[in-house]
């Protein structure tokens, strides 16, 4: 049982020097920085490759997204111009349409005065059929 081992605060302070100690021993003990040496040489190989890579693939995703965005654009001129050919169709049809009912209502308008001048006629006619009183009576 730990809690039977008198840790004293200065049992705890003591163990933490040796802790710090040792690990700036480590610290020293370690190589200074060679050029030279073959790990340091490995292991800079090994980050330039990957930043190598990391670049590609940064040119690479670039391509890409330089690609997608001509696609897009491609895209909504495609878009734009079936959008404006719809519009034109649509006017084109609208204008038939007005001239049709334009058409129809100048027909109609026709027709009307044709009737109206057949009216017209029609009372001349009535009019003048009409015998006066004494050719009337004169028969």
């Amino acid at each position: 049982m730990s809690f039977l081992n008198s840790h004293k605060f200065q049992d705890r302070q003591e163990a933490a020097a040796k802790a710090r100690k040792a690990m700036a021993e480590k610290f020293l003990a370690r190589p200074k920085y060679d050029p030279n040496d073959p790990a340091v040489i490995a292991r800079e190989a090994e980050r330039r490759r990957i930043l190598e890579t990391r670049a590609e693939r940064e040119v690479e995703r670039a391509k890409r997204k330089a690609e997608q965005e001509a696609a897009d654009a491609l895209r909504k001129i495609a878009d734009e111009a079936s959008r404006q050919e719809q519009l034109r169709l649509e006017e084109a049809t609208r204008l038939e349409v007005d001239a049709a009912q334009r058409a129809e209502l100048e027909r109609v308008e026709f027709e009307k005065k044709l009737e109206r001048d057949a009216r017209y006629a029609a009372r001349k006619e009535r009019k003048k059929k009409k015998l006066s009183v004494a050719e009337r009576w004169g028969r």
